[in-house]
């Protein structure tokens, strides 16, 4: 079997939720502490008991694409980590298409820009091939 974590469910929550919606006083800007929450992706990854066979992250990056999934990938024990660079000037983020790279024990596999649903049907089949072996 595989896990798939294609994104952070939420990195950060509200320590402490307002009970009633925050009005605007005065242009001060409200006080709201954070707290992390639980990392899913690691949680399963780093699992010694019914891990998946695969599991596979992202990385959404702006700046060093390569060095920061690949050190994401090491830091969450993921087996396959999928980098994209959402920078405002590639288009991802609200595009129809995508470039990514396959990082992987074999090492980094760049995909060529393609539209999200065949970058999808892609990895699908990867995936399917990898637990099929």
């Amino acid at each position: 079997d595989a896990a798939v974590c294609a994104a952070a469910v939420a990195d950060w929550r509200v320590v402490t939720p307002a009970a009633h919606k925050m009005k605007k006083q005065k242009n001060v800007a409200p006080q709201l502490t954070f707290a992390e929450n639980p990392d899913i992706l690691a949680r399963i990854s780093q699992r010694s008991i019914n891990r998946p066979q695969l599991v596979v992250g992202f990385a959404a990056e702006t700046d060093d694409l390569l060095e920061n999934a690949t050190a994401k990938r090491q830091r969450k024990a993921c087996d396959w980590i999928v980098a994209n660079d959402v920078s405002a000037d590639t288009g991802i983020m609200g595009g129809d298409e995508n470039a990514v790279t396959l990082i992987t024990d074999a090492g980094p596999e760049c995909w060529p820009r393609a539209p999200k649903h065949q970058v999808a049907a892609r990895l699908a089949q990867r995936i399917a091939t990898t637990l099929a072996s």
